[in-house]
């Protein structure tokens, strides 16, 4: 695999390549910063960097992809490598398997059936930048034209639609004319409003807010501790026993609608209701319990993950002791640190622009809500 070979002594034991496991690292740094695959394929094309292919030949090994092209890195390639857990460490089994033995032909296996054994060698990423990582994978961006990444690039939302908010920023304008507005507002504008705020003035507010954390957990971290650790469990505690009310509802009504089936089927047997009748009805109860199955398969599993996990505050902890004082956003440190910013709507009633704005920190630690007169940031002092 890229990134590992196997060791001199052990053939079973892959050791890490230090020179590939350097371009796995950069690949995963640049997810972060905020590039997508295709953007982070041009970067190492554009800079010369080998393929996986070319780099196996070039140590005289082959990987067996002789079509696969050696100057040119693939969007679909660091997709694959942003997705291995076997960069935090870990073996995966049954990831796939044959349809039959008389059909050769390979299929995925759904995640739940992968078999994963952890620690198996030594990783080359650590497991919170690879969770980090895929939690921004859930969340496709639009590309942007600009060449810098905006670090609020997929993480401001709407407040009254819950939509994300678009960044809009043209050549021609200043950088602090940048601004994010409601994605449904720019599609339609009777479904909601513009909710626009200008990026600079984010970058202030968010800025202030994170280096108020910092000192913060620096004064007094057994305190910041103690109240992370209960906003956390009592955020999770609280939708853990909305899941589980909405969970029981769903199997109930599997039941019920195993039962209607089985009346149905009697009466058009019996003769008392319509082929054309128990066709309709049937097809209708068959659709509600598949959406059901879908719903209570996802429940299910939210719970035991939000039943099994521990808290996130120490994890939350070990990234903000990286940082003493941020002096500027970047989009690693607003990925590490920020979850999302919620924006609403201003309220101009007292004459003054004043929005009120959220920012959810990573792990459910805290939320930081600032209401401010937002038309007084981003001004240069004369």
């Amino acid at each position: 695999m890229y990134g590992y070979k196997k060791s001199d002594t052990d053939k079973n034991l892959w050791v890490i390549d230090e020179p590939a496991a350097e371009v796995v690292r950069k690949i995963f740094k640049l997810c972060i910063d905020g590039y997508g695959p295709v953007q982070i394929a041009r970067i190492l094309t554009e800079q010369g960097i080998p393929t996986p292919t070319a780099y196996a030949l070039s140590q005289g090994r082959d990987n067996g992809r002789h079509n696969a092209k050696t100057y040119r890195w693939g969007a679909q390639t660091i997709a694959h490598i942003l997705e291995r857990y076997e960069y935090c460490g870990h073996t995966v089994n049954f990831r796939t398997k044959m349809k039959s033995y008389k059909v050769h032909k390979i299929v995925y296996n759904p995640q739940d059936e992968w078999q994963i054994f952890e620690n198996t060698q030594e990783p080359i990423i650590s497991q919170q930048t690879f969770d980090l990582v895929q939690e921004l994978r859930k969340h496709k961006r639009r590309s942007q034209k600009m060449q810098t990444v905006n670090p609020f690039a997929g993480i401001v939302y709407c407040a009254d639609c819950g939509e994300k908010m678009y960044l809009s920023r043209r050549k021609n304008e200043r950088p602090e004319q940048e601004h994010t507005r409601c994605s449904t507002y720019a599609k339609e504008q009777d479904k909601c409003t513009v909710h626009y705020i200008r990026t600079c003035v984010l970058n202030e507010i968010v800025l202030g807010e994170l280096n108020k954390l910092l000192t913060m957990v620096r004064e007094n971290e057994d305190e910041c501790i103690q109240t992370a650790m209960s906003s956390s469990v009592q955020r999770k505690s609280s939708e853990l026993t909305k899941a589980k009310k909405t969970l029981k509802q769903a199997e109930k009504r599997i039941a019920e609608l195993d039962k209607l089936f089985t009346r149905l089927y009697e009466d058009n047997v019996l003769g008392r209701l319509s082929d054309e009748r128990f066709t309709m009805m049937s097809a209708g109860y068959e659709d509600e319990q598949k959406k059901l199955k879908s719903t209570v398969s996802e429940l299910t599993a939210f719970v035991e993950t939000a039943e099994q996990k521990s808290s996130d505050v120490t994890a939350f902890l070990k990234v903000v002791h990286k940082y003493e004082h941020i002096e500027k956003l970047t989009p690693e440190i607003m990925h590490e640190l920020v979850d999302k910013i919620i924006v609403h709507e201003p309220d101009k009633s007292s004459g003054k622009r004043v929005q009120d704005i959220e920012i959810h920190f990573r792990f459910d630690v805290a939320v930081s809500t600032i209401s401010v007169e937002t038309g007084k940031y981003g001004k240069k002092v004369a």
